[in-house]
């Protein structure tokens, strides 16, 4: 009696597992270029079983003779059987571990391996595996009645696939990933057990092996639907840094908690290209030094950000951004290059500072000297005190280099400190003949000496400007100073509080850079 049916039904089961051997051959193409060789063999052999057991089911199905049907059925078992041995040698693999390499492991999975498939070709012998008799329902085919050893061995081939998964699912975890998407992947792969169940205990579907479909699912949703971050969270499982992940289009697909929790904006910019959602980060990435600043719980930190593009075979498929928080390093550089530049600066103003002094005293000693010679003592006595102001500027250029110099790396001891309150205290200690308004106050977290040592200099460039008032406007985000006195003028105001510009005279030279050193610092 031919097994071959005419029936809608029975075309859709042969549709079935045709199509699932179709979709195995497809993404193999695919899985063919993973990375990672290890990955790639355990998902290869993934493909290669799942394709070989539906398409000996395929067979099955469309045998006409019952000793084909019956032989065709019993291979498939044991290729079958491959794709617990390539599922396991795969999520160890993709998730770093050295069970696929491990010898003890090996010969003990051929061992396993082995000795089932010999239970399973012996089956004619003592038919503990399944029976076989042909049925008319749901259509005309030869129906597998399998039994107990079956059973226990499906059993304990479900808990080796759920120890992959559970693999997989740490990984995720570790790498920070939303786990949902597996979850769901997971729940598809599962319902071939629904079947497998339904086909045991109702006639509406015939009792065969549905585990190809499952696995098939899993593999082809792994290489096509959710690539992105299944091949993503594999690159990043050791990373601990915020990752995105971008097509190739630079468009965000993925990305980790951590991205999320230093950008929340990334929850709602999926398939948004990285320019619009985050155009610091992708600013930085174009950068030569690809140095993001980013203010977190109050603080300004520093992220190296660096892109690494990655393929599947010869085609780029994506890149990872990644920021790597390098806050301490890059404080440090700038700090060590704002001390070099004051470094700098302190040595144009002390050459400055000392040789227009010695040029003065030079002058001024000289014009005494002859003075005394012709017997002009007033004029000696005059040019002698010259002398001796140059000799206290120089003094005085000295002891303000010494106060910056000490002041000139940043401080580690602050406190909280009330500007208005100590700027109206340093003003009182200041012989400036000035006055003084302040509107606004602010509460800062400095070093207070340093603070006061600003002010100072703040109120003591008053005269040199010829001002008579100083006005302080105040608030959290800076301190406005307006003096009433002469114009410095508008070209390149940068350049007053340099070390070596003298504005607005060559007495009060050193006034503006220090203040900007000690705002600095």
């Amino acid at each position: 009696m031919s097994l071959v049916s005419g029936s809608i039904s029975f075309w859709l089961y042969v549709a079935v597992f045709a199509g699932t051997t179709v979709a195995c051959a497809v993404a193999l193409r695919r899985a063919i270029h993973i990375e990672d060789r290890e990955t790639r063999i355990g998902f290869v052999g993934l493909l290669v079983g799942s394709g070989g057991w539906a398409g000996l089911l395929t067979g099955f199905l469309l045998a006409s003779d019952s000793a084909i049907a019956y032989a065709l059925y019993s291979l498939s078992l044991v290729v079958g059987l491959t794709t617990i041995g390539a599922w396991l040698y795969f999520c160890s693999a993709y998730t770093g571990r050295s069970f696929h390499t491990s010898p003890m492991y090996r010969r003990l999975a051929v061992g396993l391996y082995l000795g089932i498939v010999a239970i399973k070709l012996t089956n004619p012998i003592h038919g503990l595996y399944f029976t076989t008799a042909v049925t008319t329902l749901p259509f005309t085919h030869m129906t597998i009645q399998h039994g107990l050893v079956h059973w226990i061995i499906t059993g304990v081939s479900y808990v080796f696939a759920g120890i992959g998964f559970f693999m997989i699912y740490e990984l995720f975890l570790e790498a920070d990933y939303d786990t949902r998407p597996l979850a769901a992947l997971v729940g598809v792969t599962a319902l071939p057990v629904v079947f497998d169940i339904a086909g045991f205990a109702s006639p509406l579907f015939i009792d065969i092996n549905y585990e190809p479909i499952g696995v098939a699912i899993f593999a082809i949703g792994t290489v096509y639907a959710v690539s992105d971050r299944f091949f993503v969270a594999q690159l990043t499982k050791d990373v601990d840094e915020p990752v995105i992940y971008l097509d190739r289009e630079d468009r965000i697909r993925e990305y980790n908690g951590r991205a999320e929790s230093l950008f929340p904006e990334l929850v709602d910019s999926i398939n948004e290209p990285l320019e619009d959602a985050l155009p610091a980060v992708y600013a930085a990435c174009r950068s030569e030094r690809s140095i993001l600043s980013k203010s977190v719980d109050g603080e300004t930190r520093y992220y190296l950000v660096s892109d690494t593009a990655f393929s599947l075979g010869q085609s780029k498929i994506g890149q990872l951004v990644v920021l790597s928080d390098v806050t301490e390093s890059e404080r440090y550089r700038r700090e060590l290059e704002r001390h070099n530049d004051q470094l700098e600066g302190f040595a144009g103003a002390l050459r400055h500072e000392l040789l227009n002094s010695l040029q003065v005293i030079e002058g001024w000693v000289s014009v005494a000297g002859n003075a005394l010679d012709s017997g002009d003592v007033p004029q000696a006595q005059t040019a002698l005190g010259t002398v001796s102001t140059a000799a206290g500027r120089m003094e005085h250029t000295v002891e303000d280099l010494e106060t910056v110099a000490r002041y000139g790396q940043s401080a580690d001891l602050t406190q909280p400190v009330d500007v208005a309150e100590i700027a109206r205290s340093t003003f009182e200690r200041v012989t400036a003949d000035v006055s003084l308004s302040i509107d606004g106050t602010a509460t800062v977290s400095a070093n207070p000496p340093r603070v006061e040592d600003l002010f100072e200099y703040v109120f003591e460039f008053a005269p040199y400007n010829n001002a008579s008032s100083v006005d302080l406007a105040i608030d959290d985000n800076e301190i406005l100073i307006t003096y009433d006195g002469d114009s410095i003028g508008e070209n390149n105001p940068e350049s007053y509080f340099d070390y070596d510009a003298a504005v607005p005279t060559a007495e009060a030279g050193m006034i503006l850079p220090n203040v900007r050193t000690l705002a600095r610092t």
